[in-house]
């Protein structure tokens, strides 16, 4: 009797499941294309497809456009209230970390930036995009969004750096307290591309609005994180 698709399903999965775990398959291993897996375990495409999406929504694997699929590697353990940058993080988890400066130039806000920075209509702000990489792999594309009055000539700096660390040594500015949304969302235009990811992918969206130490907002930050590559953990205080 052939098995149904659901079993053949649970058998593609169980199997690679176990050999990632068990470390057979290793981080960064490329896995067979689809056809040749489809052939392996004596099923269709259609039900090879459907087991490695379960296993990519676990952050077992991950796929990129054009490239197949791949053995995700351990997540980055990131705690969003701690002012710990990028760098910083990824090195403490020892990993290699890197940061490339997509864009920088002026914009009108966005609409709801607007409200959320209390911004009068109409304002322009300063867009600086980055992809950031952990072990090589683009995991991490993020927008900033700095009120210019604040930042004067910061075009002409180093914004492959630590922000945080720019704004206290060029500017005089610390960070206090900030506002979180964290929530799951899809990839989408700009985003999509560089984290190579099919329009709709699924990721995690943060979204910051960073105040200063006089209490005034400064900046906004968006992060668009490949879902596989991060675990968001936060510490409650006594």
């Amino acid at each position: 009797m052939t098995a149904s698709p659901q079993t053949q399903t649970s058998r593609i999965i169980d199997t690679l499941r176990g050999q990632i775990t068990g470390g057979s398959l290793a981080p960064g291993h490329k896995l067979p294309a689809e056809r040749e897996l489809a052939t392996l375990f004596d099923t269709t495409r259609i039900t090879v497809k459907d087991a490695l999406s379960m296993l990519e929504a676990e952050g077992l694997i991950y796929r990129e456009e054009r490239r197949g699929w791949f053995v995700s590697r351990p997540r980055l353990i990131y705690n969003p209230v701690s002012r710990s940058h990028f760098h910083e993080l990824v090195h403490s988890q020892q990993r290699t970390a890197e940061t490339q400066v997509l864009a920088c130039e002026s914009v009108v806000a966005p609409g709801e930036l607007v409200a959320d920075m209390g911004l009068a209509p109409l304002s322009r702000l300063i867009r600086i995009c980055r992809a950031r990489r952990i072990d090589g792999r683009t995991v991490l594309y993020v927008e900033h969004f700095l009120r210019p009055e604040l930042f004067p000539g910061i075009e002409q700096q180093d914004l492959s750096r630590s922000l945080t660390d720019l704004y206290r040594q060029q500017y005089g500015l610390e960070y206090g307290r900030s506002r979180f949304d964290i929530c799951p969302t899809a990839a989408r235009g700009e985003a999509a591309r560089v984290l190579n990811l099919a329009q709709g992918s699924p990721v995690l969206a943060v979204s910051r609005i960073n105040y200063d130490q006089y209490d005034r907002v400064i900046d906004c930050d968006r992060e668009i994180w490949r879902h596989d590559a991060v675990r968001i953990r936060v510490e409650s205080r006594v």
